[in-house]
């Protein structure tokens, strides 16, 4: 499986987790996207996605672990992938039919959204 997880780049950016390596993702309160975090496994894909003024995908990166102790707040590690080479606008997103159904498009303030593996593809294309 894959997702996509968001975030402000002005408080944690892809060149952050680039240069840490890995993270902790954790802080997720919507209970859709909490959800979408304890249905992750290790090994699974990630889209990188900076919300705010950028508002596009901008890198990989993937699963190392996932932490549900407590349902209501898991806690899933992640390792950096690469940048992508030509990231892709939310409006290049938008325009694409692939993501007509997608949460990305109809729940714009989901921070944890399950890609198809087709939605994956375009995303992570160089």
């Amino acid at each position: 499986m894959n997702y996509l997880l968001k975030t402000e780049p002005t408080v944690y950016s892809f060149s952050d987790l680039i240069e840490d390596g890995e993270t902790l993702w954790d802080g997720v309160t919507n209970p859709a996207a909490v959800k979408h975090l304890r249905e992750m496994k290790p090994g699974d894909g990630l889209v990188i996605y900076h919300t705010g003024d950028e508002k596009r995908a901008v890198g990989a990166a993937k699963v190392v672990s996932v932490e549900v102790g407590d349902p209501k707040f898991p806690r899933v590690r992640i390792k950096a992938g690469k940048a992508f080479a030509r990231p892709t606008s939310l409006a290049e997103i938008k325009e694409n039919k692939l993501f007509a159904d997608s949460a990305l498009v109809r729940q714009g303030r989901l921070s944890v959204v399950p890609l198809t593996e087709e939605q994956w593809r375009f995303l992570s294309r160089d």
